[in-house]
């Protein structure tokens, strides 16, 4: 049980925490693993894994829409906080960091040119500024801080899309944490349960997001573009 850790979700003001075996859950957060169960070393979600407190079945759907203890895992894994190792946390920040390269390459131009920076010069830049990555956060979620200090070194031009989303109450909850990845601006919670919010981020990863969003709601959330 040496590489027994705890993984930890909070959402609405609860706290849900796994024990998972680090090694496994860190392959499953970059995309190695597909199974979450395989990272899990103790079928059951607790509010508090070091006292045994387990959180209850009704807390569990409220937060997560299912009972499904795989799916409840993978939410947990992929938007909560897993305690890593000196060297995967590396590992973790390099991959990371190759993602927001990637992203600022592939939406981002050079406004005295309209010709594209190449990925070389972005990673050259981002040292130069001394761009700070957090390996636990999405790379759509850091990419607004990120250009921000990085277009003091390097001429930046982004096109951005503000979009409204209306997802039903029976994912609201689930789908939540996507929104806050892809740049959560307003929320409004409607009478009958359903969530509509208002997200901002590079025009470039739209069909990004769309393909998130209709996993995580079944193609139920409606959409519609504010501006471009």
């Amino acid at each position: 049980m040496s590489k027994t850790v705890i993984a930890k979700y909070t959402i609405a003001g609860e706290t849900f925490e796994v024990f998972v075996d680090s090694d496994k859950a860190y392959d499953y957060i970059t995309g190695k693993l597909q199974d979450p169960m395989s990272a899990l070393e103790v079928e059951d979600v607790f509010k508090d894994a070091n006292k045994g407190d387990r959180q209850g079945q009704d807390k569990l759907k409220k937060a997560f829409n299912t009972e499904d203890l795989s799916k409840i895992v993978a939410i947990i894994l992929k938007n909560g906080t897993v305690p890593l190792t000196t060297e995967q946390k590396n590992r973790l920040l390099e991959e990371k960091r190759k993602q927001i390269v990637n992203i600022i390459a592939r939406n981002a131009i050079d406004p005295r040119t309209n010709a594209p920076h190449t990925p070389q010069r972005i990673e050259l830049a981002m040292t130069e500024a001394k761009v700070s990555i957090d390996p636990f956060k999405q790379a759509s979620e850091q990419i607004d801080e990120i250009v921000k200090k990085l277009s003091m070194k390097l001429p930046l031009k982004f096109s951005t899309v503000r979009m409204e989303v209306t997802i039903p109450s029976i994912y609201s909850n689930r789908s939540y944490g996507l929104l806050k990845q892809y740049g959560l601006k307003a929320e409004r919670w409607l009478s009958d349960g359903s969530l509509l919010a208002t997200v901002e981020f590079p025009a470039g990863l739209q069909s990004e997001f769309f393909d998130k969003l209709n996993n995580a709601t079944k193609g139920a959330a409606t959409t519609k573009i504010v501006s471009v």
